[in-house]
């Protein structure tokens, strides 16, 4: 593997026009991803990709003049220290806003390269093309803000708006969601079982905390595999996976911790069962609060659907402890 001071001019000039058919690639796939999500901001990658392929042809040419047809195999995996692109499997359903992060550092990194490139060659021809593409990547960023500016009509950008509240609330809101509904019923029979059963805080802790930690892994895995996303848009699965198992765990958590009360206070065991029976009716209504804010639900429905699921769960682990 060489560095990029050890490439010949050759070898510089067929590497950037391999760079910039792959980067021109990468906005073709970002236009296609979000043609259906983001309809005027795949335009905008559009123009970028067409940019891409003119700097190419621009290289091409000059290539053409000083070496003839034949390209070298290089890319930039065959150079050291070269910044590598993100695997174009893990660009598919990301957000908007991390799309165009991702742009801008694609178009930072490319500067870079033609900058560092151009002190490395002799050719005042090629130098000047490669200062020319440096300058332009450079602008890039206004130029996709131009682009943005021109595509993006007051309708647009609020449909696109609505667009990403509905991306956040699929990819985000709803594991979450899902993981915090399920930590915070599911734990509460086992709990409490656990808590009237023995009337010993630190067992019941115990019992809470494998509950929480196994219901955590269960449902985190169970979101990451039921659904990879290139259908539903429901992006990464092993983020929504993570989201899903740590609020799960969360939710069974909270009505856990107040079982560390030590079992030598005077009536420590009313104590954490008092404060547990606090926590888990904010954490229904909280429960509540989520399905009403991103789901659409309405508030007191929620809250009804919520309590009465909960307080079942809760007379069930009560009825079996004390049995």
């Amino acid at each position: 593997m060489k560095t990029l001071a050890e490439l010949t001019e050759r070898e510089i000039l067929a590497l950037a026009i391999s760079s910039e058919e792959e980067d021109s690639r990468i906005y073709m796939t970002f236009a296609e991803d979000l043609a259906e999500r983001y309809p005027v901001s795949a335009k905008m990658f559009e123009g970028m990709a067409e940019e891409e392929a003119a700097h190419r042809h621009r290289l091409l040419d000059l290539y053409q003049q000083r070496f003839g047809s034949t390209l070298p195999p290089i890319r930039r995996e065959d150079v050291k220290g070269f910044l590598r692109r993100r695997p174009i499997w893990l660009t598919r359903n990301l957000p908007l806003d991390t799309i165009r992060k991702e742009a801008q550092n694609m178009e930072f990194q490319a500067a870079r390269f033609y900058e560092k490139a151009a002190t490395c060659t002799t050719d005042v021809g090629v130098r000047q093309l490669l200062d020319d593409l440096a300058m332009a990547d450079r602008g890039h960023e206004t130029r996709a803000s131009q682009l943005e500016a021109g595509l993006l009509t007051d309708a647009a950008r609020k449909e696109e708006d609505k667009t990403r509240r509905r991306m956040f609330v699929l990819q985000y809101v709803q594991p979450g969601l899902v993981g915090l509904m399920d930590g915070s019923v599911s734990t509460l029979a086992p709990l409490f079982a656990a808590a009237f059963a023995t009337h010993n805080n630190w067992k019941t802790f115990l019992v809470g905390l494998a509950a929480s930690v196994g219901a955590g892994i269960s449902m985190g895995f169970a979101e990451a595999l039921s659904d990879d996303g290139s259908l539903t848009g429901r992006g990464s699965p092993w983020i929504r996976g993570t989201i899903c198992g740590l609020m799960t765990a969360l939710g069974g958590l909270g009505h856990t911790l107040p079982y560390l009360v030590p079992d030598a206070w005077e009536n420590a065991f009313w104590i954490a069962t008092g404060i547990a029976g606090i926590v888990v009716f904010f954490e229904l209504w909280a429960i509540a609060y989520v399905r009403a804010r991103f789901m659409n639900t309405p508030f007191m429905q929620a809250v009804f659907q919520i309590v009465l699921g909960g307080s079942i769960v809760l007379a069930a682990g009560i009825l079996i402890g004390g049995a």
